[in-house]
């Protein structure tokens, strides 16, 4: 299935239930980095990206199902989902994650500032709770792991 305009896409996100109102990332790119494998970073996680700029890097995406995926097949849900939540504010969240690690398709939140930095990741949503519920539901029950 080929999608063709925009359109297509929401309506194909939409249908599979990975509809997000925005998606918004953001990495710096430093002189000694090749912005290629930025960008090939950033898509590796978020397949339908669209970028723009030279230092530091805009992006844009409607699709957390790759995201998603990935925190399942690493089974770090449970941390995904405590990060989210702690970056939530209003109809958002905003977290941060390791550039060098999402070169090779992996995620890795970031705490603190790297070198190289980071990757900013802000998800809007009207309801933003149920966002994170999607992407990574709960794995554990209360007091067991």
């Amino acid at each position: 299935m080929r999608l063709q305009t925009n359109a297509d896409v929401f309506k194909y996100l939409f249908k599979h239930g990975w509809l997000v109102t925005e998606i918004r990332l953001s990495a710096k790119c430093f002189p000694t980095e090749d912005r290629a494998i930025i960008v090939g970073a950033l898509v590796k996680i978020f397949p339908d990206v669209t970028t723009s700029g030279e230092e530091t890097i805009e992006g844009r995406s409607f699709s957390a199902e790759a995201f998603g995926e990935i925190l399942r097949r690493q089974r770090i849900r449970d941390a995904a989902r405590a990060v989210m939540r702690r970056g939530v504010s209003g109809n958002s969240t905003t977290f941060k994650l390791n550039k060098q690690v999402a070169t090779v398709g992996k995620v890795s939140f970031s705490e603190e500032n790297h070198p190289l930095g980071d990757i900013e990741v802000t998800m809007i949503d009207d309801d933003i709770s149920a966002l994170i519920d999607k992407i990574a539901p709960r794995t554990s029950r209360e007091g067991r792991p």
